[in-house]
């Protein structure tokens, strides 16, 4: 496992486009997922613990955003040969396990994480509803323990965002085991 953060990325990006499956083999296309205030983009996976330890916290944001107008998708690029923790089966198990009630896509060529310049997992990226970068850090400030969190980062942004206000400046980047590339 290799430890990496998310790049510095600057605010005001479009949205790279992408059409990618399900787990279940149905295609989505980005131009349909925007909610009427924005995205929320993470590319994440199955069995890296940094990702574990925020997927409860991620399903209840998501749910949170979706009230205010703001959609969200996962997406796994950690389809590899030498991770079958992330193969689409065990996607299928997560999706139950935590009743993801979101979409958690397949990004098997690593062309869209590529295109993102995702590092790690977990990697989010939040977008406005013109499809611009308004958000892209950490989901909080104790990766590790939601209950030792003092700042919800992710969760302040998404507010901001649907409220109309301005998303924070200072952004904190991401952690987590890096990408498993296939070269």
């Amino acid at each position: 496992m290799t430890l990496l953060k998310t790049l510095d990325l600057p605010m005001g990006v479009e949205m790279p486009g992408f059409c990618l499956p399900d787990p279940f083999g149905e295609f989505h296309s980005s131009e349909k997922l925007s909610g009427e205030k924005g995205l929320l983009v993470v590319f994440t996976c199955n069995h890296c613990p940094y990702a574990n330890a925020q997927w409860p916290r991620l399903v209840r944001l998501a749910r949170h955003a979706r009230r205010l107008g703001i959609n969200t998708v996962a997406i796994n690029a950690n389809i590899h040969p030498d991770y079958p923790e992330d193969a689409p089966e065990k996607m299928k198990e997560k999706i139950t396990e935590l009743g993801i009630d979101f979409l958690y896509l397949i990004d098997e060529s690593q062309n869209v994480a590529r295109a993102f310049q995702a590092q790690c997992t977990p990697d989010p990226y939040l977008f406005d509803a013109s499809g611009r970068l308004a958000y892209h850090g950490r989901i909080d400030d104790h990766w590790q323990d939601e209950n030792r969190a003092t700042r919800r980062e992710l969760q302040e942004a998404v507010e901001h965002l649907a409220a109309g206000l301005p998303v924070e400046k200072k952004q904190h980047p991401s952690m987590g085991c890096s990408i498993k590339w296939r070269f």
